[in-house]
């Protein structure tokens, strides 16, 4: 509704304002399949229907299940109109242009052996005929077809390389390690694989043997309501992202901000931005990359967007019941998520991992909605999970002690991003608040409760302690006047609810 989510499961669709002539763009998660046409060179065909989000690797797996098909599906080389397609690549990808059936040709890969000829490589491969028949000497053994290869590296077809807006700036071991292995990948013909999840187009990137995820990118104009946005969802019509306060182009700032501003246990974060976090955001960085495996509806250019490390993770929290998660676990969602006001913090972006006492750890993603504008959208859902009822202990209670809004705002300047009058005043409150809170003796879910709405229509107690604040001052008054009476505001409003 005029790009906004209605994601509110408690509300009702006329508390959105929804009234005669409005029109509603409903995007369905349903399967979005695709005819594929394959015949092998020994003749066999065969017709699948395959949702698009799958790959190539998918299909070819499908073809080694048929009886008398291929028997082995990391022998088979798959081919569209002549051009030899990568396991990654995926069906949706190669549709792009094709009509409503896509016809594969299939064949058993060519097998190869390399070793060293002084400057060179000395390449042997065995390359069978069309129908699949190889050639035999009079040994019995395959025939070889030896060839010189050149050490020089093919020509590049990718590019990635970080953006740094301030020469002053250190880039740490962890990203540029991250940058590293994620351009390896690139280079070495792996394509990116996009996540069926979110709204957005997220990819994810191999490492150089193509066996493991080692980041994750999110091009900024293929945000959800941008202008590349490869899950078909309007346009903004006035900049506005999903959620109220949001701007559609600025996930990816939020995404590094809130990697920057997770500091680690045993002070802040240096300028150097190394040690992890206390909440264990994953490090991520602003890059440049170009590849054409990202959505080009137009020509293959470089997009910009947020590189994030791929966590190791057995699921979400959408996975299990949030009974088996340690209370500091969820403690340390809930710091990060009050501070940063997040909007849209849901059991899905919670990965679940386990440390190396074999406990449940959690890592907290996709942080696009983060340091909104306003507290309108601001949502929690482990506002609901018994840990959120549990004090917070003494040594998160000295984390939120030493965190500082206005050194926050002085190093994501630092960082290149500065912040919008509105989202640095966002960040100033919420700190406010969970400082204030703690002292207080507060809960997370006491605290989330302040700062989340009960329905859609009913402003929240933050909202409400911003108007009157407002109200008690002039227009023109400074930043400092105006957080003050907030600060008078609220402490009424907090001794009114701990009291």
């Amino acid at each position: 509704m005029w790009g906004r989510e209605l994601a509110r499961s408690n509300s009702l669709i006329k508390d959105y304002g929804v009234g005669d002539g409005n029109i509603l763009h409903l995007v369905l998660k349903l399967s979005d399949l695709q005819v594929i046409n394959v015949k092998t060179a020994s003749g066999e065909e065969f017709t699948f229907n395959v949702d698009r989000s799958r790959d190539v690797g998918y299909v070819k797996r499908q073809i080694a299940k048929k009886k008398g098909a291929l028997v082995d599906s990391d022998e088979q080389e798959v081919l569209c109109n002549g051009e030899r397609l990568e396991d990654q690549r995926l069906i949706h990808d190669i549709c792009k242009n094709n009509d409503a059936v896509i016809r594969l040709f299939v064949r058993k890969s060519a097998k190869f052996r390399a070793r060293p000829v002084e400057k060179n490589f000395e390449l042997s491969i065995v390359a069978p005929q069309l129908n699949d028949k190889v050639t035999e000497n009079r040994s019995g053994n395959e025939v070889d077809n030896k060839l010189l290869v050149p050490r020089e590296p093919p020509d590049r077809a990718s590019i990635l390389e970080p953006i740094i807006v301030n020469p002053k700036i250190e880039v740490p071991l962890v990203i540029s390690d991250l940058i590293g292995s994620t351009l390896e990948g690139l280079d070495r013909g792996h394509y990116p694989i996009r996540s069926t999840e979110g709204t957005g187009g997220a990819y994810f990137i191999l490492d150089a043997t193509g066996s493991k995820k080692v980041s994750v990118f999110k091009p900024i104009d293929e945000e959800p309501m941008a202008v590349n946005n490869p899950r078909g969802l309007p346009l903004s019509v006035d900049g506005e992202g999903l959620k109220k306060g949001t701007r559609v182009g600025e996930g990816a700032l939020r995404e590094c901000a809130a990697y920057l501003l997770d500091h680690p246990k045993n002070g802040r974060r240096s300028f150097s931005g190394e040690a992890l976090g206390f909440a264990g955001v994953p490090p991520t960085v602003i890059v440049k990359c170009l590849h054409s495996g990202f959505n080009h509806p137009d020509d293959i250019t470089p997009k910009i967007g947020s590189l994030q490390k791929f966590m190791d993770n057995n699921g979400s929290c959408e996975d299990m019941g949030p009974s088996a998660f340690p209370v500091g676990e969820v403690h340390k969602i809930a710091v990060l998520d009050m501070r940063m006001a997040n909007a849209d913090r849901h059991a899905g972006n919670i990965l679940m991992s386990k440390g190396e006492d074999g406990q449940i750890v959690l890592i907290p993603i996709d942080h696009g909605y983060c340091l909104p504008e306003s507290f309108e959208d601001v949502t929690f859902d482990w506002l609901y999970w018994p840990q959120a009822r549990r004090p917070f202990s003494s040594e998160t209670i000295e984390y939120i002690k030493s965190l500082d809004a206005e050194e926050d705002i002085a190093l994501l300047k630092f960082y290149g991003w500065d912040m919008p009058l509105e989202s640095a005043r966002t960040l100033r409150i919420s700190t406010m608040l969970l400082k204030k809170g703690v002292e207080r003796g507060l809960t997370p879910f006491t605290i989330g409760n302040i700062m989340c709405r009960e329905t859609l229509n009913k402003e929240s107690v933050i909202e409400e302690i911003v108007q009157e604040a407002l109200d008690f001052v002039l227009p023109d008054s400074s930043v400092d006047a105006f957080l003050e009476t907030v600060s008078r505001v609220m402490d009424r409003r907090l001794d009114e609810i701990a009291y």
